[in-house]
């Protein structure tokens, strides 16, 4: 199969000839059709995080499966599928409380090959590295089943794909991390593909007052097509000052889709009492989030973090269809732009460089 592998940070991605392997007991082998470019990528890319290379990044997949292992019985041969970077294996503490968003931070080795198996990836000789178990810059991904949900067929792929991180990330912190209550007041940090998706989530839930905070003009023009009502520039003035100034006293929630220590605290500060701040953006390894002790105590603000939306991914994913095919979740508005693997070291490189008219960019397959 074709992909585009990673050999080294802020290099172009080489678009070569991968041997996939076959399927074992539990694994799937999915036939890709869509795969979004995410900012989780860039941050692989351009070595802010670590990878083990050479590798193939990717994780934001929708594609139809081919074949199966002996023992899967969640999917079948020609189900359309998205995938999900954070699965569950059913049996642990967090899985029967119901937090399955967290199983993977736990038992993740138990979702990749034993040392003795074979590679799922390689070049001739030389192992390549799955990204997240899932490596989606590919024509095709072999994974765990519990990596996968089932969707419906007229479901369309380059919307789909967009489901497995970004909207699931932001639309589900809303609901399950947040936990938004209608009438109340929002403010979101970030106006990328996640935070527009946050931004739908909660007018979705009923928000009376949603505020876009972004340095983008472009992106706060965007974020009026998914329900903000209200838009913050930090160019303008502190950004803090000006959502109190919007709301009297701060917002209910507030939702840091960034990734860095800034914008959390200002997230944080922005809240009136008992407010609810919720850390979704991917805060590089080792930096700190400060903010003021006496405020926990005083004020009864929380600070919170929600890995991929606190999702329960095979009861969400069909209902976010549900919710597209009734034009309340605006996918078709998240597309910038519809690639081919060799555009894939432009497109991160675009998200890099924080061009404001980029949401989602797509790589397409040939079907």
């Amino acid at each position: 199969m074709k992909a585009a592998v990673m050999r080294a940070p802020n290099a172009p991605l080489s678009i070569e000839e991968v041997t996939i392997s076959k399927p074992g007991p539990r694994e799937v082998l999915v036939r890709l059709g869509a795969v979004g470019v995410c900012h989780s990528d860039v941050h692989f890319w351009d070595g802010a995080f670590p990878a083990e290379m050479p590798v193939i990044l990717g994780h934001e997949s929708a594609g139809v499966v081919e074949q199966v292992g002996s023992m899967v019985s969640a999917v079948k041969p020609g189900d359309h599928v998205v995938s999900i970077l954070s699965p569950f294996c059913g049996t642990c503490e967090f899985c029967l409380t119901g937090h399955m968003s967290v199983c993977h931070t736990v038992n993740g080795e138990q979702f990749k090959r034993a040392p003795t198996e074979a590679p799922r990836l390689s070049i001739g000789k030389e192992k390549v590295n799955q990204f997240l178990n899932l490596s989606s810059f590919a024509e095709q991904i072999l994974v765990h089943e519990n990596t996968l949900c089932v969707i419906d067929k007229d479901m369309p792929m380059d919307r789909a794909c967009l489901i497995g991180c970004g909207v699931i990330t932001g639309v589900s912190s809303v609901f399950h991390a947040a936990k938004v209550e209608p009438g109340s007041t929002v403010a979101v940090l970030g106006c990328g593909g996640v935070g527009l998706s946050t931004i739908n989530g909660a007018a979705i839930a009923g928000a009376s007052r949603i505020i876009a905070v972004d340095l983008s003009d472009e992106k706060l023009a965007m974020a009026k097509k998914f329900g903000a009502t209200d838009f913050v520039n930090p160019r303008n003035g502190d950004p803090v000052e000006q959502v109190k100034e919007l709301t009297r006293g701060g917002v209910h929630y507030a939702f840091e889709c960034v990734g860095l220590k800034q914008t959390a605290e200002q997230g944080y500060m922005m809240m009136r009492p008992r407010g609810v701040m919720t850390v979704i953006g991917m805060i590089p390894p080792g930096v700190n989030i400060e903010i003021p002790g006496i405020e926990l105590l005083v004020t009864e603000k929380r600070l919170q973090g929600a890995v991929m939306g606190s999702n329960r991914f095979r009861v969400d994913f069909p209902r976010l269809v549900t919710l597209y095919k009734q034009g309340r979740l605006h996918l078709d508005d998240l597309v910038s732009d519809r690639i081919g693997l060799d555009g894939l070291t432009g497109a991160l490189q675009n998200l890099k460089d924080n061009k404001g008219s980029v949401a989602r960019q797509v790589v397409m397959f040939d079907s």
